[in-house]
């Protein structure tokens, strides 16, 4: 039997980073077994869907190299994909369920519901519904609902075991007598969730539904509806949640945003979002992989970090190549407890991702950064993307992700510098620095070649002349030449800049210092 998955997001939001997680799993799974791994939208909430919402999250798995094998834009035998094109395949599977009794319309109001509800909280007892037609005779049902449609419920079989087998959790029973009946079908003949899932699973083919922990208590419903509609059940595993940092609360948008540190605030800042947008537009939440994508995060080091929150290859690895994990993956090593998301290791993961990647790749990836910033223009001449080149190779493990370049890049690829406040002061302002600078500078209008080895040996010199520590010459010069503190090293900092401009910094420097 060819293994089938899928993937059902509904569009009412941008992709989150637990749903990421599952989708995944899902994948990596039937890659390793050379199945198929289907996209299904899940559109039928239409007061929730957000159209301008599906394109983020087919660009996100493509980002991501997520690809389904069937789905929106890719096509299949399947087609639609969107449950929205498929309401007939279930307002007919749900007269069918209708006929044979193992369904029954519900004339309950809404007034009624609550009614009952509420009675059930005075009595602190569960809420189980069950339908005042719901042993009536399955014709006479049947007659009701022709002349009057209304919403159709499930009929729950009473006083049985529902066993789920699942593939992470084990055996997982549930007394028949604490499920409700669940709507099915709304009068107006649009299908609810529990129901439209079970039609397009069966009628997909799907072999394996993979998700989250918390559709567990829909799937004992979900049993009763495979059976009622008389197909094979698939295999079901419910995945831990993921939970945010250190706590034991389920990761969400509202409390992710308290992460967007004044660092990563500042690099979207770089990037042209205001501090409104990153305080209000989704996409900019660490709870969704688009934030990520904006920052420079490698798509590899997203999906080797999701893998390893619940999975994993060994006790100890945790650099998990994508070949390597489709090898090695199975449902029996993810992990029964839930994970908890780790916004540092995510980043170090990132940091070493970025170490072995090719440097054409490190350039194809900064660029875009570079020309939001508006520090180079669309299309960089040779001698930019030669000084850009440079400018990443003398940073090194400084890049992590590749908003990173942006900081790096700008004193180099600026006409003017702008010298950081605090930096001025502490460096450039003390008592005797504009001296020093300036004795410095003489010495190194007389460096040649104007190239790192010699100005190392011409800083180290003059400091010996001057019994100096270099580190007392080395800050007011790097503010000097980059209007801060902190940067790579400062002889790649003369060399990028050339002798004309290294010397011309150094002047200006002596002005302010004075």
């Amino acid at each position: 039997m060819t293994i089938r998955t899928r993937f059902a997001p509904s569009p009412t939001g941008y992709l989150h980073i637990g749903g990421v997680r599952t989708a995944l799993f899902n994948w990596l799974l039937t890659k390793r077994l050379g199945g198929q791994f289907v996209l299904r939208i899940d559109d039928t909430d239409s007061e929730r869907n957000r159209p301008e919402a599906l394109t983020p999250i087919l660009e996100g798995f493509r980002w991501l190299g997520i690809q389904w094998d069937e789905g929106p834009e890719v096509g299949g035998p399947h087609t639609p994909y969107f449950q929205s094109g498929r309401l007939e395949l279930y307002q007919k599977a749900a007269i069918s369920l209708l006929e044979q009794g193992l369904a029954y319309p519900d004339y309950m109001t809404k007034e009624e519901l609550d009614s009952d509800r509420k009675l059930a909280d005075n009595q602190k007892r569960a809420y189980i519904h069950r339908g005042p037609l719901r042993d009536n005779s399955k014709d006479d049902n049947l007659i009701r609902y022709r002349k009057n449609p209304a919403p159709i419920r499930l009929r729950i079989p009473e006083n049985k075991t529902l066993l789920v087998d699942d593939l992470i959790c084990g055996r997982c029973v549930q007394d028949s007598n604490l499920v409700g009946d669940p709507l099915i079908l709304r009068a107006d003949g649009r299908a609810l969730y529990n129901f439209a899932s079970v039609v397009d699973d069966i009628s997909l083919g799907i072999t394996h539904i993979i998700r989250a922990r918390e559709h567990l208590s829909n799937t004992y419903a979900q049993t009763v509806i495979f059976e009622a509609l008389g197909t094979s059940m698939p295999k079901f595993a419910h995945i831990p949640v993921v939970n945010e940092p250190k706590s034991k609360k389920k990761l969400s948008k509202r409390d992710m945003a308290k992460f967007v540190t004044v660092e990563v605030r500042a690099k979207l800042n770089s990037v042209g979002f205001t501090d409104e947008e990153i305080s209000n537009r989704d996409d900019l939440n660490p709870a969704t992989v688009a934030y990520y994508r904006e920052l420079g995060y490698l798509p590899e080091a997203i999906v080797n970090y999701l893998a390893r929150l619940g999975w994993s290859l060994d006790d100890k690895t945790e650099f998990i190549p994508i070949p390597e994990m489709i090898a090695h993956f199975s449902l029996e090593r993810v992990n029964d407890s839930p994970a908890s998301f780790d916004p540092d290791k995510l980043f170090w993961l990132a940091g070493e991702y970025m170490k072995i990647l090719p440097m054409d790749k490190k350039i194809a990836g900064c660029l875009p950064f570079l020309k939001r910033a508006n520090l180079i223009q669309d299309d960089p001449n040779p001698q930019t993307r030669a000084l850009v080149e440079s400018i990443i190779s003398a940073a090194g493990e400084r890049i992590k992700l590749f908003s990173d370049i942006i900081a790096l890049a700008r004193p180099f690829l600026k006409s003017t510098i702008e010298i950081q406040p605090q930096a001025q002061e502490k460096f450039l302002k003390t008592p005797g620095t504009a001296e020093m600078i300036r004795s410095f500078l003489e010495k190194v209008e007389m460096a040649n070649p104007f190239d790192s080895t010699t100005l190392d040996h011409c800083l180290h010199e003059f400091c010996r002349e001057k019994d100096l520590k270099p580190g007392k010459l080395v800050q007011p010069i790097r503010v000097a030449l980059t209007g801060t503190s902190v940067g790579f090293g400062l002889f790649d900092t003369f060399a990028i800049l050339g002798r004309d401009e290294s010397l011309a910094r150094i002047a200006a420097a002596i002005l302010i210092s004075g």
